[in-house]
């Protein structure tokens, strides 16, 4: 009974960090239920570890039963580069199973470690020797780090209020790599915590983004490109102005269904083709727009060509008009209209050139 109480003290912060985390999980309305439960499933992960860590401390502080003990150390090595891999899976898209596999690599060491002692042992007096893999964990949990990090910043719309809580997240994952060594083990304590903060951190500055997203094609949408455009009004440089080609004749055909598919996959294409000084917005229906911050006529050309060529490897048409404003001499309705027209002519040279009928379009 005392252990349970003893448990329930040193995690009561873990306990009530994961409790919200599920509750805020259960009121969320945009995510999809495959997306829910890997959150889910993180969650019971992160408070499971927190009971192995304390287990196996409690086994270490009464000098008892060596040979359980070196069961959850096992649990505890392998553990975190695999919640680390849970946090990658739910948190990136397109992300597969396989992203598991390091994970899962590393806990078969891990407990053939137990016999053999070439991850971790104990000596007679109950204290951890390193074997030739006694590092390995450590380079398993940085590689994971990395990969969440990079992946999620190459999956966010490159602005500052994305990439912040990124760093956040990133920070608190790779202080599992420096603090071991400062702290020694008592830092084992605190890592379920650390990650359980971080994680709900992270998840809250989603949801706020979320006012800012298309909730179709993860893009920024219609309110947050007329907020930019107000407030770097100055830095903007050039303007592109994408509209579908053919998506009434796709809804028609294919249902709407098969319209979300295209409008997801050109707004895929979109963001692919643009870098950290390029932003993707869905503004309408089947209406796209790119803001560029000091963006040379060079760099326009090559966003464009990049654009051509996503969209080349699709199924899908758009048409595209563009605005350039390397002298500082247009404002941004300027700028809009002019990209505009050259979008409308775009759209009515690919119908001519198809024989096709626009309104039917």
């Amino acid at each position: 009974m005392d252990a349970v109480l003893n448990y329930f003290m040193l995690n009561w912060a873990t306990l009530l960090i994961l409790i919200a985390f599920a509750i805020v999980l259960r009121v969320t309305v945009f995510l999809d239920k495959t997306a829910k439960t890997r959150m889910y499933i993180l969650i019971v992960s992160v408070l499971l570890l927190s009971v192995v860590i304390f287990i196996e401390f409690y086994l270490a502080d009464k000098n008892i039963y060596p040979d359980v003990r070196t069961v959850f150390m096992a649990i505890r090595y392998s553990a975190t580069p695999l919640i680390i891999a849970m946090i990658l899976h739910a948190l990136v898209k397109r992300s597969r199973w396989w992203v598991f596999m390091p994970a899962l690599a590393l806990a078969v060491v891990n407990f053939i470690s137990i016999p053999t002692g070439i991850v971790f042992s104990l000596n007679e007096a109950g204290n951890l020797i390193r074997g030739p893999l006694g590092y390995l964990p450590y380079i398993a949990v940085a590689l994971y780090s990395a990969a969440v990090i990079v992946l999620l910043l190459l999956q966010c719309n490159k602005q500052a209020a994305e990439i912040i809580p990124i760093i956040f997240l990133g920070f608190a994952l790779l202080s599992g790599l420096i603090l071991p060594f400062i702290f020694k083990k008592d830092y084992s304590k605190v890592f379920v915590v650390t990650i359980a903060v971080a994680l709900f951190v992270y998840y809250v500055f989603e949801i706020l983004q979320l006012t800012k997203k298309d909730a179709l094609t993860g893009l920024l949408n219609r309110q947050a490109y007329y907020a930019y455009i107000k407030d770097y009004n100055k830095e903007i440089t050039a303007f592109i102005t994408i509209d579908m080609n053919g998506l009434k004749t796709i809804n028609d055909t294919g249902g709407h269904d098969a319209g979300d598919i295209a409008l997801t996959t050109l707004g895929y294409c979109f963001f692919n083709a643009a870098n950290y000084k390029q932003f993707v917005y869905r503004i309408g229906g089947d209406e796209f727009a790119i803001v560029c911050r000091k963006t040379t006529k060079e760099e326009l050309e090559r966003l464009i060509q990049r654009i051509n060529d996503n969209v080349a490897k699709t199924r899908y048409s758009c048409s595209i008009g563009y605005s350039l404003n390397e002298d500082g001499n247009k404002t941004i309705d300027q700028m809009i209209k002019e990209s505009d027209e050259m979008m409308y002519q775009d759209k009515a040279d690919y119908y001519a050139r198809n024989n096709l009928n626009r309104r039917r379009q």
